[in-house]
């Protein structure tokens, strides 16, 4: 017997007949409910999520912008962050000079051609004003040249050379100055006499990650040095979300949490030559399809795999890639909550040449002072900022003072164990670095140490 309550929905006293015919209204519901949802995707099915227009790149069903946008929409899609990130951090204003560095890769070619573009844009600008009041910024391209350090033949060096000289050439006027810089540009001798140092230098350190490591430093070295002979005022970087992720994993392994939020942010002004970083919101994939897309030729340079940490974490990010499409981007986002450092940003600018517009949107995504930590101490060797425990970390500072202005990372992964060995990989480095050491005064340790005094256990004292 059934319950005669019409709004029962405990099924208690339904018979045989009565479910029956309850399931199958059920059935007919659903089915109802499928086809009108079907009918929904299938009338958009297949267009580009943004003009609903035209079909999307490709088919793949693992939540890119190549399956959700057309090949226009997906190339103003990335031109959008990347014009986003430059006003909104006022990476380049009309009268700065702005080197890019081009290493062959997607990356750096899609930040080239970017740029190249706002330079046209600018330009025509210009030529379009009656009085020409609003300048141009300037742009130039530096490529590094590491043949010497990974022994690949003249031949194959010449051809990477010829090839960046015709990419360089080929875009459209403006023309852009291009600087072939060496890696062993970092010393002020002469090229055969700096390639030997060099080579000295990387054989002294024995860990492989720290090769590599003191290979990305001098590199950086190495374009600063141009930058600055020059007259350059910004160092543009392709740096994307991928490789930055990488360094975010990597850097949290080899105890560097705390100078991280400096690496990861836009714009990374401790150095001579500010550096920004325009393509931080854009993933290796897209650059990689872009192009492709629009035909951008890039060069494949011959260097060796990496190793050690850093050839650990790169195939772990790409295997959590794999899986997971968004874990790159998880990543970069998490690392971005890290409170930056003060000179995580450019200095306001209060120019009548650069656009109202411009000093506003700089004004809104500006840091705060409040809002950042300062930091005036930095490793010599990679120019990390220290905290204070690795300052209080530092022992027998008379007799090792170079030592002294190391992190620890550099410490434990670059610096020799030896003493003896120490001093010679000191006799090593380029004078740039002694320069450096010698700017970031001892003294200054040697006062935080005595206002700290009290705090700090004598050798002799157990810690616990």
């Amino acid at each position: 017997m059934a319950c005669s309550a019409s709004a029962c929905q405990s099924n208690c006293y339904k018979t045989q007949q009565e479910e029956e015919e309850a399931v199958k209204d059920n059935n007919n519901t659903n089915s109802f409910a499928a086809n009108i949802s079907s009918s929904n995707n299938n009338s958009n099915s297949g267009l580009c999520l943004k003009c609903k227009a035209n079909q999307p790149i490709s088919s793949n069903s693992d939540g890119g912008d190549d399956a959700r946008f057309c090949i226009d929409c997906f190339r103003g899609n990335l031109f959008g962050k990347f014009r986003f990130a430059v006003t909104s951090n006022a990476m380049i204003a009309p009268t700065d000079n702005v080197l890019v560095a081009f290493s062959g890769g997607p990356s750096s070619r899609v930040a080239l051609q970017f740029v190249h573009e706002m330079h046209s844009k600018a330009q025509k600008n210009f030529d379009a004003c009656r009085d020409r009041s609003l300048p141009v910024f300037g742009v130039g391209v530096a490529f590094v040249d590491e043949s010497s350090v990974y022994s690949v033949p003249s031949n194959e060096t010449d051809k990477v050379i010829g090839d960046v000289r015709l990419i360089v050439e080929n875009l459209a006027p403006p023309s852009k100055e291009l600087y072939i810089v060496s890696i062993e540009s970092v010393y002020s001798s002469d090229s055969g006499e700096g390639r030997e140092r060099l080579k000295k230098l990387l054989d002294a350190v024995g860990d492989a990650t720290g090769r590599e490591d003191l290979l990305l430093h001098l590199r950086m070295l190495a374009l600063q040095k141009v930058a600055s002979q020059n007259g350059y005022n910004r160092l543009l970087l392709g740096s994307c979300v991928s490789r930055i992720a990488c360094h975010v994993i990597s850097a949290t392994v080899k105890g560097q949490g705390y100078s991280l939020p400096a690496d990861v942010q836009y714009v990374d002004a401790r150095w001579e030559i500010p550096v920004v970083l325009p393509l931080r919101d854009c993933l290796a994939k897209e650059l990689t399809m872009l192009c492709r897309i629009d035909g951008l030729k890039t060069v494949e340079l011959i260097r060796s795999p990496c190793t050690g940490i850093n050839g650990l974490v790169s195939s772990f990010v790409t295997l959590l890639q794999e899986e997971n499409p968004s874990r790159e981007c998880t990543i970069m986002r998490t690392a971005g909550k890290l409170i930056p450092f003060h000179f995580n940003k450019i200095e306001e600018i209060d120019d009548s040449n650069v656009l109202l517009a411009t000093r506003r949107r700089q004004k809104r995504y500006n840091l705060k002072p409040n809002e950042s930590f300062s930091s005036e101490s930095f490793c010599f060797i990679c120019n990390s900022p220290l905290s204070r425990s690795d300052l209080l970390s530092l022992k027998n500072l008379e007799s090792h003072k170079t030592s002294s202005v190391c992190c620890s990372s550099c410490q434990f992964q670059i610096l020799p164990q030896d003493p003896s060995s120490v001093n010679e990989l000191y006799t090593l480095l380029p004078e740039q670095l002694f320069a450096r050491a010698k700017h970031d005064n001892l003294d200054h340790y040697s006062a935080l140490r005595e206002q700290i005094q009290d705090c700090l256990l004598s050798e002799g004292e157990d810690e616990t």
